[in-house]
């Protein structure tokens, strides 16, 4: 396989030696953000910039030119990887012919089928060992619409999906009392206006703010428009139309979703072992994992194992013993109740996230009941009390006990270590505020595939997801940071708490920035984009003091008509679509459901 990213100009194609990779030349590469996959032979495979100086130009070319390079730089090449060769030889190496799973749910499943669909002509034995008398924990029913990509990866027909998880469309996130009591602001999948003259949007909205000649941010944003007034439609692939500036996502039952993956991924032949995993035995040299021993007695041997087994974390913690990143002080929460109660026939295409006393409480809105929770810091707040809170603020009769659960903000030190990769909770548990479990679950599936191994599990293989596991978790720890830091609450112990905590320096400094003159920081690798920072800054009163001078080289007079322009099309658009409820019953209803 290989792969590259693309940059601008002047791309050179430059081929390198593995082992030379694992000198100082990876770390470089690394630093600047190539992405790259290598081949199980010995050539890694990207491109780069003559514009850009991240590595002195002699040794580029001694790079580029391996082939006819000196004899003394082919002496070294050689010695290196004869070396190389050695230490592999010592090493259990070949084609990984056997994947093990330890644990279902929706992480499992999902590395199922994933691993099935997209590895389905590598010859690949696929066993999950999972145990019914273990309850697993539905890391979250709001989504993200990266599902989309992934549903679409493995094939699945979208309306026949939506029926059978029971789920409803999700346009964005609803924040109600986050930055005041009264407030209420909608972080949406799509963009603000468009942009024009390379000036990001939200600059001439907050000229005319300034002016008090602009409305609402929120009615330049068509999925906001839609949510508020329970439209959808499918976005236009075509550009030039406003129905083409959004995307969207599920508002699924967890556990239907396993249940219908279960059945996806073992039609493509993938191995279900109903067991109860009581031991893991390790190679004796390598500590390797081995095989997991079940309480029958029964072991399952495999060449590489990957940890679903929730916050036990079975393999990767109590096995290989990998250490947890505490962010428990950015991210105080530490528990959640979980509670379903009865829906409506009109439920709405946007998750809710209201801020309580010492906490916040989700509400998504699934086609046969309301999914709810509490997700508070026992440190300022009973089990009890939460509980009462949370049942008080129910839009139905609860359908379950409430069911509580006990966590710690953080990830583990490493996400692969050995032979073993962690997906789901027993990686990391960031609280469901911005519903993105499942993205990250999704997330280590993919790059796993990417970076697919032989048996030896190569080091590169492993620092280099690594690396982007652990800017996806940063990424999101930022953002998630922010919803409390940047609060003007002051009504409880608990929002004093947050509004006055250390944050960390990156999160710092992309807020100086935005209230300096409205720059939103963006990376390369990350989940959130430019308009989900716009949303929570403005929706949280964060106001740029200054916009870009840019923006004045449009006319007053003929900014308002554009924009009023833009607010106009999207209010007519949305008027002529129909109601999420009746989009639903007409494409995608789901059957009932006994609770």
């Amino acid at each position: 396989m290989r792969s590259s990213f693309l940059l601008p100009e002047h791309q050179i194609e430059i081929l390198i030696p593995f082992n030379v990779i694992a000198n100082n030349l990876y770390q470089g590469i690394i630093d600047h953000g190539s992405q790259y996959i290598y081949d199980s032979a010995k050539i890694l495979f990207f491109t780069y910039d003559k514009k850009t100086t991240i590595l002195d130009i002699n040794q580029i070319q001694v790079r580029k030119n391996v082939p006819n390079a000196h004899s003394k730089d082919k002496n070294m090449l050689k010695r290196q990887e004869h070396n190389t060769r050695e230490k592999n030889m010592s090493q259990e190496t070949g084609a990984v012919k056997k994947i093990v799973i330890a644990g279902g749910g929706t992480a499992g499943w999902m590395a199922a089928s994933g691993l099935a669909k997209l590895l389905g002509d590598q010859n690949l034995e696929i066993e999950l060992v999972e145990s019914e008398q273990i309850g697993t924990i539905s890391v979250g029913e709001a989504t993200l619409p990266h599902i989309r990509f992934f549903n679409q990866k493995l094939g699945l027909d979208e309306a026949d999906f939506i029926a059978k998880t029971q789920a409803t469309i999700k346009l964005g996130i609803e924040f109600k009392d986050w930055g005041r009591i009264g407030d209420s602001y909608i972080h949406p999948f799509g963009d603000y206006g468009r942009d024009f003259n390379e000036v990001d949007f939200h600059h001439y909205w907050l000229k005319l703010n300034q002016m008090h000649k602009a409305g609402r941010i929120d009615d330049y944003s068509l999925p906001i428009v839609m949510a508020e007034m329970n439209k959808f439609g499918f976005p236009d692939p075509d550009e030039r139309s406003v129905m083409s500036s959004f995307s969207y996502a599920f508002q699924m039952d967890a556990s239907l979703y396993a249940k219908y993956l279960r059945g996806f991924a073992e039609n493509l032949g993938v191995k279900r072992t109903e067991g109860r995993i009581v031991d893991v035995t390790q190679h004796a040299e390598t500590g390797f994992i081995k095989s997991l021993v079940l309480e029958d007695g029964t072991s399952v041997e495999g060449d590489i194992f990957l940890d679903c087994t929730g916050f036990r974390a079975l393999l990767i913690d109590k096995t290989l013993k990998i250490g947890f990143e505490d962010w428990s002080n950015y991210l105080p929460c530490d528990r959640a109740i979980a509670v379903p109660c009865e829906g409506s026939d009109t439920p709405i295409p946007y998750t809710r996230a209201t801020a309580r006393g010492a906490g916040w409480q989700w509400r998504i809105p699934l086609q046969h009941r309301i999914g709810n929770g509490y997700v508070y810091c026992s440190e300022f707040i009973s089990d009890d009390e939460a509980c009462a809170d949370i049942l008080a603020n129910l839009d139905g009769k609860p359908l379950n006990d409430p069911l509580f659960l006990k966590f710690q903000a953080g990830k583990r030190k490493t996400q692969w270590e050995k032979n073993c990769i962690t997906i789901g909770l027993s990686s990391g548990f960031l609280e469901p505020l911005e519903s993105t479990s499942i993205y990250l679950i999704q997330a280590a599936i993919t790059n796993f595939i990417e970076m697919f191994p032989q048996k030896d599990c190569a080091e590169t293989d492993v620092k280099e997801f690594n690396r982007i596991m652990d800017l996806e978790y940063e990424r999101v720890k930022d953002f998630l940071i922010l919803h409390y830091y940047a609060t003007e609450r002051d009504d409880t112990p608990f929002w004093n708490h947050v509004r006055n905590m250390e944050i960390p320096d990156s999160l710092e400094y992309k807020m100086s920035l935005f209230r300096e003159r409205g720059i939103v920081v963006e990376y390369k690798d990350g989940l959130f984009l430019h308009p989900s920072w716009v949303a929570v800054y403005l929706g949280q009163r964060i106001v740029p003091k200054r916009y870009d001078p840019l923006v004045d080289a449009i006319p007053t007079d003929a900014l308002i008509q554009r924009l009023d322009e833009m607010k106009g099309q999207i209010a007519q658009v949305v008027g002529a679509l129909p109601s999420h409820p009746e989009f639903l019953r007409s494409n995608c209803p789901a059957p009932p459901v006994s609770m």
